[in-house]
């Protein structure tokens, strides 16, 4: 497996509803459903079973979904964190491609929350996974998992957040898997106003406060409009100072431990970047940057492109998705083996 090798899937059109023909509810379900939305069309496998667990409490429950565990095994695993932009979304949004394929490999999935922005901020978010992470290789003899064999992933802000795992956890993860995530958290894209979703109807200062609160939350109750404060953000640019707590015009370098593609060196894991050419929500530009940066580093790593394709991988075919997915497989199976 070289490295830097490329891929690109054939160019299809993109099928996602435009933005003028949308409602502002559409336009906020399709946004939280995110990372899980490109998974929807395609039949699901039959699922193995999915155990619950609570791994930390810190002013909320924090929880934890366990697949297919098999105590006294040895198998291998994936660590999976959920995108939503650090604000929105839980641990049941795994794109089913992928996660049917893994478990037909015979690993273990475990899938967590973590508490939610803004009312936690970013040092404390990654806390979160550092003390899953510890919590889940504390339980492998009860889940079955080869504590050695144990890769990361994660979508949108869970794909940010697999990033960082390369280099914040201990050990590192033998694996990484990267579904339209991004590496730089304060360049114009997150700090300045976004042309893409100031199309859409603004959002008030007042409406995008009333939509989060102020107690921890790492689960959020159905119907909630925490969209409506990533909108907000989107629409300001303020979505590096909401989440972190730090401006990131003043305070650039208080974010250098938490911009991934400042953190690359050869120590880093085998990653595998997936990222849709159309993408209006993380640039297709931060996977090509990643690229650059893991090839430069001399880091073994690929990077399948999907022509066409919006975030979440919408507009994409479903035979296109699956391949991904089963390459994505491919990839985390060959580097935990």
């Amino acid at each position: 497996m070289g490295t830097g090798t490329s891929a690109r899937a054939t160019p299809v059109a993109p099928k996602s509803v435009t933005m003028a023909a949308m409602t502002r509810q559409q336009f906020l379900r399709t946004l939280s459903a995110g990372a899980i939305g490109f998974s929807a069309r395609h039949v699901q496998a039959q699922p193995a079973a999915i155990q619950t667990f609570t791994y930390k409490t810190a002013g909320c429950e924090i929880h934890a979904d366990v697949h297919g565990a098999a105590e006294g095994a040895k198998k291998p695993a994936l660590f999976w964190l959920h995108g939503g932009a650090l604000i929105m979304g839980s641990r049941k949004g795994i794109p089913r491609p992928f996660r049917d394929g893994l478990i037909e490999k015979g690993f273990v999935i475990v899938s967590v929350d973590y508490r939610l922005a803004p009312e936690t901020k970013l040092p404390a978010i990654l806390e979160d996974v550092r003390d899953a992470w510890k919590w889940m290789r504390g339980q492998a003899g009860r889940f079955g998992i080869d504590v050695g064999r144990i890769a990361t992933g994660g979508a949108s802000a869970g794909g940010y957040l697999t990033q960082m795992t390369g280099f914040c956890l201990d050990p590192r993860p033998r694996a990484l898997v990267s579904y339209f995530g991004y590496g730089d958290i304060i360049g114009p894209w997150y700090s300045e106003p976004d042309e893409f979703y100031r199309r859409q109807p603004l959002v008030s200062k007042e409406d995008a406060l009333a939509a989060v609160g102020t107690a921890p939350v790492s689960e959020p109750p159905q119907g909630n409009q925490r969209g409506n404060f990533y909108l907000y953000c989107r629409q300001n640019g303020l979505w590096p100072e909401q989440a972190s707590g730090h401006n990131p015009h003043t305070e650039e370098k208080w974010f250098e431990p938490y911009c991934p593609i400042r953190n690359v060196t050869a120590k880093y894991p085998p990653t595998i970047l997936i990222h849709g050419t159309a993408d209006t929500d993380v640039p297709y530009a931060q996977s090509k940057d990643m690229d650059a940066k893991l090839g430069k580093a001399g880091v073994v790593h690929e990077f399948l492109t999907v022509e066409g394709a919006e975030h979440g991988l919408a507009g994409a075919k479903p035979e296109e998705v699956s391949r991904v997915a089963e390459r994505a497989v491919e990839f985390v199976k060959a580097h935990t083996a």
